[in-house]
């Protein structure tokens, strides 16, 4: 029996697959197991960072995985030790915590600030999110996430959730009370839509917490590690959060999430607050070390590049109605066309797309080159052709 009929037979469908056996990648290109080429647009999802098969990240990862692959957190190592060093030196925050995935650095985020808010009064247990806004799958972040169409099914959902309307200033004060302990946002909605934050509204927040004593906590699971042309996309703007949630690109591949405490919260959880058996794994920490390294000042001016000439170009596509998004998250709505029908078609010319609601998404490795952006463009630009004559006849 193939992988795919295997899988539809033993794992449980919550995904809806493409019909590819992925057998090996090296690059920003994957191969199936009938050695088919597809240019990777997705990163797997936004994970992918250096891309597949990169030298120094491969040598930390395979040298870390021959000296010790786990070791529980009753004790140190020196891996998870250096990037939380290096996390909180770029952040200038103080403290971080390990875990394994986006959603549980968020379930991380929500414990400090429903702890921090009980220290003050009993009553601040709130923490407000936007529309539109996702934060994870557990039921906790289930519940912080600011969709109606997750909220279905799986009730009763954790309580001490609100939702602010993105961008609405009017309403973001009438939702701001006394039971208020944190504000938790992402800079650019990903699975929303791929929509970044109005710049005056994400100062009024900032803005609010600071006068209120509200925690503000920036959910850069996605948009973190480079991927909007600053190591986290907060830095775009004049704030300093009280927690960053990361995860994603940070571990290229294997799984690492981390939220990062600044000073007002970095001794709020103490020793038996929280716990998690692979956080800070050491060989997904070596690797993460690679990341940060190579992540530098120099690599990011290279994203802005490659970002300003990708949207210039989409914008320039006959069929494109408008491009959003920042660095390498890019979201396109069409014209005539449905993302989803794209993100097919472009598959059988070699090219890996994703979709977010109804717009074609781009989160190619940061490291892809002016070559292989032109040549997802004349995929998209083929396609668009087509359907425009198809239109005709």
């Amino acid at each position: 029996m193939n992988s795919i009929q295997l899988t539809n037979d033993y794992v449980t469908p919550t995904y809806n697959r493409m019909p590819i056996v992925v057998d090996k990648a090296e690059g920003y290109y994957i191969y199936d197991k009938n050695g088919q080429k597809y240019l990777d647009f997705t990163a797997g999802i936004g994970v992918n960072a250096l891309g597949y098969n990169h030298p120094e990240w491969v040598k930390a990862t395979q040298n870390q995985l021959s000296k010790l692959q786990h070791i529980s957190n009753l004790y140190y190592t020196e891996p998870s030790a250096e990037v939380a060093r290096k996390l909180c030196l770029h952040t200038q925050m103080e403290h971080a915590l390990f875990v394994n995935s986006g959603a549980e650095s968020n379930e991380v985020a929500i414990k400090v600030a429903r702890k921090y808010g009980h220290q003050q009064d009993e009553q601040k247990h709130d923490i407000l999110t936007l529309t539109n806004s996702f934060h994870g799958r557990t039921v906790a972040t289930l519940s912080a996430t600011g969709q109606e169409s997750f909220h279905q099914f799986f009730g009763p959902f954790t309580e001490g959730f609100d939702y602010v309307e993105a961008n609405n200033i009017e309403a973001l004060h009438q939702k701001v009370t006394d039971q208020v302990c944190a504000i938790m946002i992402e800079i650019v909605q990903g699975e929303g839509g791929v929509v970044p934050l109005d710049a005056d509204f994400i100062k009024e927040i900032a803005d609010t917490c600071k006068q209120k004593d509200i925690l503000l906590i920036i959910d850069e699971v996605q948009t973190g590690i480079g991927r909007t042309g600053k190591l986290f996309a907060y830095e775009h703007y004049d704030i300093q959060p009280d927690i960053v949630t990361a995860a994603k690109g940070l571990g290229n591949g294997l799984p690492i999430g981390v939220a990062i405490l600044g000073h007002k919260v970095k001794d709020v959880l103490q020793a038996g607050d929280h716990g998690s058996t692979f956080g800070g794994n050491p060989v997904a920490s070596a690797g993460a070390n690679v990341v940060l390294d190579t992540v530098t000042d120099d690599f990011l001016e290279t994203i802005e590049e490659k970002s300003a000439y990708l949207k210039q170009e989409l914008e320039g596509l006959d069929g494109v109605e408008s491009v959003s998004g920042l660095g390498l998250m890019i979201g396109v709505t069409f014209k005539h066309e449905k993302a989803k029908d794209i993100v097919l078609r472009a598959k059988e010319e070699g090219v890996l797309f994703l979709t977010a609601k109804d717009k074609l998404r781009l989160l190619p490795p940061l490291i892809i080159d002016k070559a292989a952006i032109d040549e997802a463009l004349a995929c998209l630009k083929k396609i668009l052709k087509t359907e425009q004559m198809e239109v005709l006849k």
